[in-house]
């Protein structure tokens, strides 16, 4: 038998130089999440100076927003910029929340990829747990200085304040100094961030703006910011009714992936595959998992940790053959459209304001909902292009906004026949005008962990571009009616000069009596004018709105028409003149009937507990006659 060789560590006896593999595998070790985005700092939104001030503001403030939400109190931030020296700042965001434990500050703000919102699926700022500590990284990345936080859980329990930096090697937080002080303050949490960056208010991607962009729609929010120079910009709250807290879902079948089948049935706890799937999934009942298991030719019994391979995607192949119903719509937190209205209102002086939201759906098993906004007139100047707010999740997107879904929604309409100029009928639109565009998700499908922008997904494409064409119709039925309504005036005025000196003119021609000119009057503007006025006023701390809508008959016949008038749901009805005919969840319906040849007529309610602004303007349909003959109000 020949001698067999000797192998020692994997290199063949007589072998003298070792293989270059080895010593390659020398040079491998791990990185930790920290470490990685030190070095990769543009990723998270930090590549220019001025991007790094934004994204620290941003991420301090959305944290503090959320804090405030998920413990259901109206937030009031506190947002302070102060210089150091040139392109260095101490960055300070306080808040009224809940507070931190103290064991839990170093983790929260000195550890990235920490968070309680990762696995649970429902609408929220942050999930990754990756933004305020980036912040605490950049900060002491590019000054050397430690962050302070301090917070305080109860009015009668002491406030922490901590000192910290972050062990980037180990992704994990070093505490430098712990210690119990006096806040005059019941709860709260406030972070002092040193940062180099940049500051300018005049930018359109600035701390200012950016604020201004999240009041519009987080209209619950009280925030006030002292920029570097000491000047105070306060964005008042326009609302005392906090945001609908959300609720966590079991994940959906169809947006499960293979190998996350595989992982979650490994794991469970559940005996058999059915129950497996009713416990770990929405929407899915035992009947229904019964259908999935026979269309997959999968024993009912098995146990979830035996499942293989083939049988896990013929597992999947029958989410798709079994008629599952959409996930349910509580995990999202819509801002509403009269709140949407309140909030564009408040920052932007416009003569119109229209906002649709759109029903929840649902895109690779992810629920989300798309709201949408246009501003027509008013100080918006006509010669620019339109102005697109793009939020995701209530959060204002600044950057990359030319590869976001919500800017080629805008780009895919033609806008001409609602009455803006549009080169070739494609690209952002010219005009006196602002659309303002919301996605909320479980899962907004960012296009980067900057998350700035939102990727183009078909579902949430065509959701934008319905919810736009509808704002689009509404705006252009608003600047018709003006138009028309100016018409039809100066029209009337005119006929009221010259006819009545036509007539005595011809009576003295012919020698006869002076005739009546309002049957001539009637056939010439041969319309229906339809009127509203919209006024406020306040009595005893109660709000009135009150809507006069005016009928005029400038037809030759007797006229029939049904009205048809949208309310916000919100508002409580209070007295109607006449009752109306029917009375509907949003809407009153009246039959205006027998309206004679030059007979005015008018419909007056009250709306109770609207504020200046949420109301301003009727939004009226009608039945019963030619659209060509009404001016005021757009066929139903």
């Amino acid at each position: 038998m020949a001698q067999e060789e000797v192998v020692e560590n994997g290199i063949p006896a007589g072998v003298v130089e070792e293989p270059i593999a080895h010593r390659l595998a020398e040079d491998l070790k791990e990185i930790s999440v920290a470490e990685f985005f030190e070095r990769n700092k543009h990723i998270l939104g930090f590549d220019s100076l001025h991007r790094a001030m934004l994204t620290a503001v941003k991420e301090a403030v959305d944290n503090a927003l959320d804090a405030c939400e998920e413990s259901e109190v109206l937030p009031d931030i506190a947002v302070q910029i102060e210089k150091v020296k040139k392109d260095e700042y101490i960055l300070s965001v306080e808040d009224n929340g809940p507070g931190i434990v103290k064991n839990q500050i170093p983790n929260i703000f000195g550890r990235l990829l920490y968070g309680s919102r990762f696995h649970a699926i429902r609408q929220s700022r942050g999930q990754q747990g990756i933004g305020i500590s980036a912040v605490v990284m950049y900060g002491q990345l590019t000054t050397g200085h430690p962050t302070r936080v301090i917070s305080k859980i109860g009015e009668d329990m002491p406030a922490y304040e901590v000192d910290l930096l972050i062990d980037t090697k180990r992704n994990r937080p070093e505490a430098l100094r712990t210690e119990a002080v006096h806040w005059d303050k019941p709860n709260g949490t406030k972070v002092m961030i040193n940062i180099v960056a940049r500051y300018a208010k005049e930018r359109r991607q600035s701390v200012y703006e950016y604020l201004k962009a999240t009041a519009i729609v987080n209209p619950h929010a009280h925030i006030t910011f002292i920029d570097p120079h000491g000047e105070e910009y306060v964005f008042p709250r326009v609302t005392e009714i906090p945001p609908e807290k959300t609720v966590a879902i079991k994940p959906h079948p169809l947006g499960i992936e293979l190998g996350t089948l595989m992982k979650m049935a490994r794991s469970s706890e559940s005996y058999k595959i059915t129950a497996f799937l009713v416990n770990e999934f929405s929407r899915i009942t035992n009947r229904t998992a019964k259908e999935i298991c026979r269309k997959a030719d999968v024993d009912s019994l098995l146990r979830p940790q035996d499942m293989n391979r083939v049988q896990a995607s013929r597992i999947l192949e029958a989410f798709n053959m079994v008629k599952i119903m959409a996930p349910p719509t509580d995990c999202l937190s819509p801002i509403g459209d009269l709140l949407m209205r309140k909030g564009l209102k408040k920052e932007i002086d416009a003569k119109f304001a229209y906002t649709v939201t759109r029903a929840p759906t649902v895109f690779s098993g992810n629920p989300f909902q798309v709201e949408v906004g246009i501003v027509y007139g008013g100080d918006i100047v006509q010669e620019n292009q339109v102005k697109i707010l793009r939020y995701a999740n209530r959060v204002p997107l600044l950057y990359q906004q030319g590869g976001c879904v919500t800017t080629h929604g805008v780009e895919g309409i033609d806008w001409r026949p609602y009455g803006l100029e549009q080169r070739g009928g494609q690209g952002i639109p010219v005009g006196p005008a602002m659309v303002i565009i919301h996605v909320g998700s479980t899962n907004v499908p960012f296009t980067s962990e900057s998350k700035e922008s939102i990727a183009d997904v078909p579902e949430i494409y065509q959701e934008i571009q319905l919810a736009l064409r509808e704002c689009a119709r509404k705006m252009k039925a608003h600047i018709n009616k003006k138009e028309k309504l100016k018409k039809i005036a100066e029209k009337y005025e005119l006929i009221q000069k010259v006819l009545p000196e036509l007539a005595k003119k011809s009576a003295a021609v012919i020698g006869k009596d002076v005739p009546s000119i309002e049957v001539v009057v009637t056939k010439i503007m041969n319309v229906v004018v339809i009127d509203d006025k919209v006024e406020h006023e306040k009595v005893d701390d109660k709000k009135f709105t009150t809507v006069d809508i005016e009928f005029t008959n400038y037809t030759p016949k007797q006229r029939n028409i049904t009205i048809y008038c949208k309310v916000p749901v919100e508002a409580e009805i209070g007295d109607t003149d006449p009752k109306p005919f029917k009375r509907e969840e949003g809407l009153l319906i009246w039959k205006v009937s027998k309206m004679k040849p030059t007979e005015k007529r008018h419909v007056i309610f009250k709306l109770v507990g609207l504020d200046k602004g949420d109301y301003e303007e009727a939004d009226l349909y009608f039945e019963g006659m030619r659209a060509e003959n009404v001016i005021g109000a757009e066929p139903l």
